[in-house]
Protein backbone atom coordinates (compact mmCIF):
# COMPACT_ATOMS: atom_id res chain seq x y z
CA UNK A 1 0.00 0.00 0.00
CA UNK A 2 1.13 3.80 -0.63
CA UNK A 3 -0.36 6.50 1.51
CA UNK A 4 -0.19 10.19 -0.37
CA UNK A 5 0.24 13.10 2.79
CA UNK A 6 2.23 15.57 4.09
CA UNK A 7 3.47 14.72 7.91
CA UNK A 8 2.46 16.60 10.32
CA UNK A 9 -0.66 17.83 8.75
CA UNK A 10 -4.18 16.66 11.02
CA UNK A 11 -5.99 14.66 8.25
CA UNK A 12 -3.01 12.72 7.16
CA UNK A 13 -2.35 12.26 11.22
CA UNK A 14 -5.58 10.85 11.69
CA UNK A 15 -4.47 7.77 8.55
CA UNK A 16 -1.33 7.36 10.24
CA UNK A 17 -2.34 6.80 14.14
CA UNK A 18 -4.98 4.31 12.22
CA UNK A 19 -2.49 2.29 10.53
CA UNK A 20 -0.07 2.37 13.74
CA UNK A 21 -3.57 1.39 15.96
CA UNK A 22 -3.69 -1.92 13.41
CA UNK A 23 0.49 -2.38 12.87
CA UNK A 24 0.29 -1.39 9.76
CA UNK A 25 2.75 1.34 9.93
CA UNK A 26 5.59 -0.61 8.70
CA UNK A 27 3.62 -2.02 5.72
CA UNK A 28 3.30 1.19 3.70
CA UNK A 29 5.08 3.39 1.64
CA UNK A 30 4.58 7.11 2.21
CA UNK A 31 4.38 9.86 -0.68
CA UNK A 32 5.08 12.78 0.30
CA UNK A 33 2.26 15.47 -1.34
CA UNK A 34 3.96 19.12 -1.52
CA UNK A 35 0.58 21.00 0.60
CA UNK A 36 2.21 24.75 0.70
CA UNK A 37 3.18 24.59 -2.86
CA UNK A 38 -0.47 23.78 -3.61
CA UNK A 39 1.12 20.33 -5.40
CA UNK A 40 -2.82 18.93 -4.26
CA UNK A 41 -4.27 21.44 -6.35
CA UNK A 42 -2.13 20.44 -9.64
CA UNK A 43 -3.53 18.52 -12.42
CA UNK A 44 -1.58 15.38 -11.20
CA UNK A 45 -2.60 14.75 -7.95
CA UNK A 46 -5.97 15.49 -9.06
CA UNK A 47 -6.27 12.48 -11.18
CA UNK A 48 -5.57 10.30 -7.69
CA UNK A 49 -8.56 12.57 -6.03
CA UNK A 50 -10.40 15.14 -7.93
CA UNK A 51 -11.29 16.77 -4.60
CA UNK A 52 -7.43 17.96 -3.90
CA UNK A 53 -7.38 16.64 -0.47
CA UNK A 54 -5.02 14.61 1.55
CA UNK A 55 -4.61 11.96 2.69
CA UNK A 56 -5.23 9.18 -0.07
CA UNK A 57 -4.86 5.06 0.59
CA UNK A 58 -3.54 3.71 -3.10
CA UNK A 59 -4.48 -0.07 -2.72
CA UNK A 60 -1.62 -2.64 -4.59
CA UNK A 61 -4.36 -3.44 -7.21
CA UNK A 62 -4.23 0.27 -7.98
CA UNK A 63 -7.30 1.39 -5.93
CA UNK A 64 -7.62 5.11 -4.65
CA UNK A 65 -9.30 5.43 -1.39
CA UNK A 66 -9.55 9.01 -0.02
CA UNK A 67 -11.16 10.39 3.11
CA UNK A 68 -9.77 9.69 6.19
CA UNK A 69 -13.67 7.83 7.10
CA UNK A 70 -13.16 5.86 4.27
CA UNK A 71 -9.69 5.19 4.55
CA UNK A 72 -9.94 4.33 8.43
CA UNK A 73 -13.32 1.71 7.52
CA UNK A 74 -11.31 0.24 4.76
CA UNK A 75 -7.66 -0.27 7.44
CA UNK A 76 -9.56 -1.52 10.24
CA UNK A 77 -11.96 -4.08 9.04
CA UNK A 78 -9.80 -5.49 6.28
CA UNK A 79 -7.10 -6.01 8.68
CA UNK A 80 -7.98 -7.99 11.59
CA UNK A 81 -11.01 -7.70 14.21
CA UNK A 82 -11.96 -4.06 14.15
CA UNK A 83 -10.75 -1.96 16.75
CA UNK A 84 -11.54 1.35 15.74
CA UNK A 85 -14.55 1.47 13.77
CA UNK A 86 -16.99 -0.56 16.59
CA UNK A 87 -17.70 -4.06 16.72
CA UNK A 88 -21.25 -4.60 16.72
CA UNK A 89 -24.39 -2.45 15.10
CA UNK A 90 -24.42 -0.29 18.12
CA UNK A 91 -20.70 0.56 18.89
CA UNK A 92 -20.88 1.37 14.59
CA UNK A 93 -23.17 3.21 15.37
CA UNK A 94 -22.37 5.25 18.23
CA UNK A 95 -18.75 5.81 17.14
CA UNK A 96 -19.87 6.81 13.79
CA UNK A 97 -22.46 9.47 14.95
CA UNK A 98 -19.80 11.05 17.63
CA UNK A 99 -16.98 10.50 14.80
CA UNK A 100 -19.56 12.86 12.41
CA UNK A 101 -19.74 15.27 15.37
CA UNK A 102 -15.63 15.42 15.88
CA UNK A 103 -15.49 16.54 12.34
CA UNK A 104 -18.83 18.83 11.96
CA UNK A 105 -18.10 20.41 15.63
CA UNK A 106 -14.62 20.86 15.97
CA UNK A 107 -11.91 19.76 12.81
CA UNK A 108 -13.88 21.12 10.08
CA UNK A 109 -14.54 24.45 11.74
CA UNK A 110 -10.82 25.00 12.82
CA UNK A 111 -9.87 24.35 9.30
CA UNK A 112 -12.36 26.55 8.06
CA UNK A 113 -10.78 29.57 10.63
CA UNK A 114 -7.34 28.38 9.47
CA UNK A 115 -7.47 28.88 5.94
CA UNK A 116 -10.14 31.81 5.89
CA UNK A 117 -8.91 33.99 8.91
CA UNK A 118 -5.31 33.22 9.10
CA UNK A 119 -2.52 33.57 6.83
CA UNK A 120 -2.68 29.61 6.54
CA UNK A 121 0.05 27.79 4.47
CA UNK A 122 1.34 30.81 2.47
CA UNK A 123 0.82 32.78 -0.77
CA UNK A 124 0.95 29.18 -2.65
CA UNK A 125 -2.63 28.64 -1.52
CA UNK A 126 -3.87 32.14 -2.06
CA UNK A 127 -5.81 31.21 -5.48
CA UNK A 128 -7.98 28.27 -3.38
CA UNK A 129 -9.26 30.14 -0.77
CA UNK A 130 -11.43 32.81 -2.21
CA UNK A 131 -9.57 35.68 -1.80
CA UNK A 132 -12.65 36.96 -3.71
CA UNK A 133 -15.33 37.09 -1.09
CA UNK A 134 -14.87 39.79 1.63
CA UNK A 135 -17.11 37.65 4.38
CA UNK A 136 -14.67 35.17 4.79
CA UNK A 137 -12.66 36.23 7.55
CA UNK A 138 -15.74 36.65 9.53
CA UNK A 139 -17.07 33.82 8.45
CA UNK A 140 -13.88 31.85 9.28
CA UNK A 141 -13.92 33.63 12.81
CA UNK A 142 -17.51 32.41 13.49
CA UNK A 143 -16.09 28.80 12.50
CA UNK A 144 -13.08 29.60 15.37
CA UNK A 145 -16.06 30.13 18.28
CA UNK A 146 -17.86 27.00 16.75
CA UNK A 147 -14.70 24.95 17.42
CA UNK A 148 -14.32 26.46 20.77
CA UNK A 149 -18.23 25.32 21.93
CA UNK A 150 -17.00 21.68 20.57
CA UNK A 151 -14.45 21.16 22.93
CA UNK A 152 -16.81 22.52 25.71
CA UNK A 153 -19.51 19.85 23.97
CA UNK A 154 -16.38 17.08 24.31
CA UNK A 155 -15.37 18.22 27.57
CA UNK A 156 -18.86 17.19 28.51
CA UNK A 157 -18.64 14.50 27.08
CA UNK A 158 -15.49 12.57 28.34
CA UNK A 159 -16.75 13.83 31.74
CA UNK A 160 -19.46 10.86 31.62
CA UNK A 161 -16.99 8.32 29.93
CA UNK A 162 -13.46 8.05 29.02
CA UNK A 163 -13.21 7.66 24.96
CA UNK A 164 -14.88 9.56 22.59
CA UNK A 165 -17.67 6.94 21.69
CA UNK A 166 -17.54 5.21 25.07
CA UNK A 167 -15.76 2.69 26.51
CA UNK A 168 -13.17 2.43 24.14
CA UNK A 169 -10.62 4.16 22.00
CA UNK A 170 -11.98 4.23 18.27
CA UNK A 171 -11.73 6.78 14.93
CA UNK A 172 -13.78 9.40 17.03
CA UNK A 173 -11.06 10.02 19.22
CA UNK A 174 -8.55 10.25 16.90
CA UNK A 175 -10.06 12.92 14.97
CA UNK A 176 -10.75 15.21 17.74
CA UNK A 177 -7.04 14.55 18.97
CA UNK A 178 -6.03 15.71 15.36
CA UNK A 179 -8.50 18.37 15.31
CA UNK A 180 -7.34 19.82 18.96
CA UNK A 181 -3.49 19.33 17.40
CA UNK A 182 -4.57 21.51 14.76
CA UNK A 183 -5.91 24.01 17.04
CA UNK A 184 -3.22 24.70 18.57
CA UNK A 185 -1.43 25.21 15.30
CA UNK A 186 -3.88 28.08 15.10
CA UNK A 187 -3.51 29.13 18.02
CA UNK A 188 -7.31 28.38 19.04
CA UNK A 189 -6.81 27.07 22.63
CA UNK A 190 -8.74 24.56 24.76
CA UNK A 191 -10.36 26.64 27.33
CA UNK A 192 -8.97 26.08 31.15
CA UNK A 193 -12.33 25.19 32.23
CA UNK A 194 -12.43 21.91 29.92
CA UNK A 195 -10.39 20.15 32.46
CA UNK A 196 -11.61 16.83 31.09
CA UNK A 197 -10.55 17.03 27.57
CA UNK A 198 -7.34 18.26 28.83
CA UNK A 199 -6.79 15.27 30.74
CA UNK A 200 -7.78 12.95 27.87
CA UNK A 201 -5.62 15.23 25.18
CA UNK A 202 -2.67 14.07 27.84
CA UNK A 203 -4.06 10.36 28.06
CA UNK A 204 -4.47 10.15 24.11
CA UNK A 205 -1.28 11.33 23.67
CA UNK A 206 0.62 8.72 25.52
CA UNK A 207 -0.69 5.96 23.06
CA UNK A 208 2.03 4.34 21.73
CA UNK A 209 -0.17 4.41 18.01
CA UNK A 210 -0.14 8.70 18.18
CA UNK A 211 3.76 8.29 19.78
CA UNK A 212 4.84 6.32 17.18
CA UNK A 213 3.54 9.44 14.55
CA UNK A 214 4.57 12.13 16.23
Amino acid sequence: MKVFDTPGFPNPLRVRIALAEKGLFEQVEFIRVDLPGAEHKQPAFLAINPLGTVPVLQLDDGTYISECTAITEYLDNQYGEPQLTGRTPKEKAIVHMMHKRAESELADPVGIYFHHSTPGLGAGLQPYKSPEWAGRVEWGNRQRDKAVAGMHYFDRVLREQPYVAGEQFSMADITVFAGLLFAGFASVAIPQECTALLAWQTKVAQRPSVKRVS
